[in-house]
Order: C-alpha cells, then structure tokens, then sequence
C-alpha cells in the first residue's frame, strides 16, 4: 500500500510545484514506483515533467466521472503523472452538488493505490474544495515554508486546517514534515525561520533543506526535473536528500 503525500501551502511562490516534481523524480531515481497527482488547475507540475497539460485526458475528468483513473496515467522520465490544465478550475462547481463531495479525489485515487510506493498530490495555493480533497485523500502532509519573515503566519494557517480535517474528515492524517525552501545559507533571516519552525514544530522540521538555486528554477522552463536538467546541483542533491529522509521513514528502506 503507498504512501499518499499531499504537499501543500495555501501560500503561493513555497517552492510547492518544484517540491512535487523534484521530490517524485528523486524517489523514482532510487528505484520507487511513484505517482504525481497535479491537483492545481495551473498544471505546472504536469508540465515540469515534460507533460503536455493540453493533450489528453486529465485529474478534472476523473472528477467529473467522464474517465477512469487508470486511462489517464501518463509515464513520464520523472515517474508516472496524472496531469490538470486549467479546465480544473471548474472542478469545485461541479463538485458543489456531489454527495461526499470532499471525497471523491480519495475514492478516484483508490485503485492506484497498491500499485505505487508514493503517490504525491500537487494542490493549489488556496484551501478550496480541491485542496480539501487532497487532505482527505492523503495519509499525511509535506508542508513547503520558504525562508522568509511571513513563513510561520502561512504556516500557522494551514496548521489550522489540519486539525479541522483531522477532526471532521481525516483523522489518520499526519504532518509528515515542514520543508524549508530557498534556504539561503549566508542570510540570518534563513537560519532564524528554521530555528522558529523547530521550536514551534519540535520533531517537524525535514532534515533536507532546499536552498536557493538557480538551476532549480531553471528546469522547469526546459520541462524537466532537475536530474535532467542538472543532476550535479545543490538543488539536485537536496532533492535526492528529502526522498531518501521519506523512504526510510515510510517504507522501512535504507536508500
């Protein structure tokens, strides 16, 4: 059975969709079989893979009953994707008058389950209907914080979402780790936001730390991860890092 990963910050520019890409193409590169859900209507995870979001089925007909979940998967060099165009969007009208309605990500996504050791879901920067689908569906929540004053206030925010779904929909749901991102080791302001998240979220905090790199926001543009586009990067490695730190504590493995 795999491990459901929800990486998610109703804040937007956390490094989210690089997170969901590099993170699936670095457990795929140590031998996982591996899932991206893209659950944002901007498709930038679908198209960070090389994906094309315009072609083909997507996430929103899954949603909308006009497919099967198995007909959409798309295999891709960083694993295997299910992608989202911005016809996703309209996903939470339809959604409006659908019974269980903030559990039908979780039932769509149930028959890929035993077939994969980590499905990863993209959501979108906003607490909206989509998202709260993603929290349903999830075992537990990776949580990207960039290394800024305003990080702990988004934090804190999405904490409280947490135990709202904990305790009226989820209530297996874990806080799998707080990740920080564009960690810029020559700032104090870097090293005080790690040492506030550690303090208020003792036993949290990932021990990979993502830093500020240009070739991590580079590969997107080329519609690659960062193993294709520059396996020898900082950001490459602290990639490599956080998927090894997930697959020791979710599979058992020593990677």
């Amino acid at each position: 059975m795999s491990r459901v990963i929800a990486v998610a910050n109703q804040k937007g520019g956390v490094g989210k969709t690089t997170t969901c890409v590099n993170l699936t193409a670095a457990l795929h590169q140590l031998g996982f079989k591996v899932l991206l859900c893209d659950l944002d209507p901007q498709g930038q995870s679908t198209s960070g893979t090389g994906a094309d979001k315009n072609d083909g089925s997507t996430i929103y007909d899954v949603i909308c009953g006009n497919a099967e979940v198995q007909s959409v998967v798309r295999r891709t060099d960083c694993g295997d994707v299910i992608a989202s165009n911005k016809t996703l969007a309209g996903a939470e009208i339809e959604l409006v008058g659908v019974e269980a309605r903030e559990k039908v990500v979780s039932t769509a996504l149930e028959p890929l389950r035993s077939g994969y050791d980590f499905i990863i879901l993209d959501c979108p920067p906003s607490l909206g209907l989509i998202t709260l689908n993603a929290l349903c569906a999830a075992d537990g929540v990776l949580i990207p914080v960039q290394c800024e004053y305003l990080a702990l206030e988004g934090l804190a925010d999405i904490m409280y979402t947490l135990r709202l779904v904990r305790s009226k929909l989820n209530p297996s749901l874990e806080l799998d780790g707080i990740l920080l991102t564009m960690y810029d080791s020559r700032t104090n302001l870097s090293a005080q936001v790690a040492e506030e998240v550690k303090r208020h979220f003792p036993g949290k905090l990932c021990s990979a730390v993502i830093p500020r790199n240009v070739r991590l926001s580079e590969a997107p543009s080329f519609g690659r991860s960062i193993f294709d586009y520059d396996r020898s990067s900082r950001g490459a490695e602290a990639y490599l890092r956080l998927a090894g730190e997930l697959a020791r504590k979710f599979s058992g493995q020593e990677v």
